[in-house]
């Protein structure tokens, strides 16, 4: 037993990573649509694909930036924040109604427990695009020359001292 191989094979790793890959991209695709944070999904989905193929990089790396662009948009407009979270309560409360029993048109139960899940996504994105824009904020309304205040401060060597 000394000898045997733990975990599971490569082509196994292969397959997982595919599937969940590809099923988080589609999400995503759907999502560009959709109300919810498409790119960051098909950015997941790619990060996920590039770990095991190499032809995902180069899209991830469009897929990451317009990520990007769309969480700082979110951050920095007040409005489009209110959109969004408005879109993620409609998205949620759907899907609840959904499966609570409401017949609701086109939406069977996997359809409503991705729109609670696409709801969540998008709540947490919209909290986090706020956020990073209150800390980016703060540190550029930071003086500088204070210590630890992310200035412009630099330390005194010892010599320097009196």
């Amino acid at each position: 037993m000394a000898g045997r191989r733990r975990g599971h094979p490569p082509v196994v790793k292969t397959v997982v990573v595919a599937v969940l890959g590809g099923l988080l991209t589609l999400a995503g695709i759907g999502l560009l649509v959709l109300p919810g944070p498409g790119f960051v999904l098909v950015a997941a989905g790619l990060a996920v694909l590039a770990t095991r193929f190499s032809w995902a990089r180069m899209p991830l790396d469009y897929a990451r930036d317009k990520a990007e662009q769309g969480i700082e948009e979110v951050g920095k407009s007040p409005w489009r924040a209110a959109g969004a979270a408005l879109a993620a309560l409609v998205l949620v409360a759907a899907g609840v109604l959904a499966l609570a029993g409401v017949d609701l048109p086109f939406v069977n139960t996997l359809s409503a427990v991705v729109l609670v899940i696409s709801g969540l996504f998008l709540v947490g994105t919209v909290v986090f695009a706020r956020r990073q824009d209150r800390i980016e904020e703060a540190r550029a309304h930071r003086p500088a020359g204070v210590p630890g205040a992310g200035g412009a401060y630099r330390a005194g060597t010892d010599g320097d001292r009196d």
